[in-house]
């Protein structure tokens, strides 16, 4: 079958998928190709795709049915004949873009794949296809959105699309409001304001969460939250949808605003959507400056983390190396306290040399506090101390 743009064949998992072949889009060395492409494909983006393709399967086991899963925003469709060669218990895969060559492409790929049968192609706008599939004997086990820029467009329909106890698979890679960069946008699009912190990449996933609890309150759906991640230029979020009136009122209970002083980087939280907090810092006296309302409850389940490490030792999936690691060392925070420090700009902050994250860690251990690293950054430390203490023991370390 001939495209009318230049392709290339890759191979992802077990799947053989064309894709546009992207230096022939590139007009300079900075351009971000994909978006130039007539149809969107990203080979940086491979790790969200391993890790979806484990959290997946980690769910098949955990609600232990065949699913129907769906992509509304499938692109070329490498993450959706994934999904349908490699977990186990699915019945049905939904692909749909509204992008005409996209729907081509996906067509020659489901064939390159022996997946008809399988595999579902639909050519509309993703609200619509979405609510094509609202009525009870139609909805979804498994949505996946994945779109360039925010996913809150296709929240309303997503969470109408799902089954009780469905799986919500969320990617947002609009950063900039989410981290504080565009306040407003943040606002008008998440119904939080950002704070341009340290942690600022935690509170982005926060934020995003926070909006689909929201939502899916308005329907009268609990949220709950089983994995989520950030990695380079996007977060990640995966949420399990249930029936009740009661359920969506535990998850509000969950709602609330992070409090931060950039004087001394004090933090604490301030749970409700309607709380009354501190204006000035119990440290310091300095303005505390507030983010939210945003979610404050775990962004990882411990055990759900811990099947998904089983399946990638388990199944015939070998994930990469990078994989591996970011599901560890968030299996190993899904319990930690909210927010971080980034030992680099605390020690800027004070105008001291940079310790040994490790000396950091262990000083505050033999102190009775919680001390481990985080996935969102590579110098960060999640801790119960409060911040004083931290600068004290990151002095000490200098000492």
């Amino acid at each position: 079958m001939t495209f009318g743009f230049p392709v290339e064949e890759t191979k992802e998992g077990a799947a053989n998928v064309i894709v546009p072949r992207l230096e022939a889009f590139r007009r300079n060395v900075w351009d971000y190709t994909p978006s130039r492409a007539p149809v969107f494909y990203n080979p940086l983006t491979r790790l969200s795709r391993d890790i979806a393709v484990v959290a997946l399967q980690a769910y098949q086991r955990m609600v232990k049915r065949v699913l129907v899963v769906s992509e509304p925003l499938a692109g070329c469709g490498v993450r959706g004949i994934r999904f349908a060669k490699e977990v186990q218990g699915v019945r049905k895969v939904h692909l749909n873009d509204i992008n005409p060559e996209a729907f081509n492409l996906m067509k020659h790929n489901v064939q390159l794949n022996d997946l008809k049968g399988v595999v579902c192609l639909a050519n509309k706008d993703a609200n619509l296809f979405l609510s094509l599939h609202a009525a009870p004997n139609r909805r979804f086990d498994y949505i996946d959105l994945d779109p360039s820029g925010t996913p809150v467009y296709y929240l309303d329909s997503a969470v109408r699309a799902l089954r009780d106890g469905g799986f919500l698979a969320l990617t947002a890679t609009d950063l900039a409001p989410l981290c504080g960069v565009y306040p407003k946008a943040a606002l008008r699009k998440y119904g939080g304001l950002p704070l341009r912190t340290e942690y600022c990449h935690e509170l982005a996933i926060r934020l995003l969460i926070g909006r689909v609890v929201s939502i899916a309150a308005m329907h009268e759906i609990g949220i709950s939250v089983l994995f989520s991640h950030s990695s380079s230029h996007y977060i990640r979020a995966y949420h399990l949808a249930t029936y009740g009136a009661k359920k969506a009122d535990e998850s509000l209970r969950k709602m609330g605003y992070t409090l931060h002083c950039f004087a001394c980087l004090y933090r604490e939280t301030a749970p409700g959507i309607l709380s009354a907090f501190n204006e000035s810092c119990s440290e310091c006296g300095s303005p505390l400056k507030s983010a939210g309302p945003l979610w404050l409850g775990n962004i990882a389940e411990s055990g759900f983390c811990e099947q998904m490490e089983k399946e990638t030792m388990s199944k015939g999936f070998a994930p990469r190396p990078e994989a591996v690691r970011t599901l560890s060392l968030i299996k190993a925070e899904s319990d930690a306290p909210a927010t971080y420090y980034v030992l680099d700009r605390l020690c800027d902050k004070l105008n001291v040399p940079i310790p040994p994250l490790t000396k950091v860690m262990e000083r505050l251990r033999e102190r009775g506090f919680k001390a481990l690293g985080t996935h969102f950054h590579s110098r960060g430390i999640r801790t119960d101390a409060p911040a004083k203490t931290v600068t004290e023991v990151v002095i000490e370390a200098v000492g």
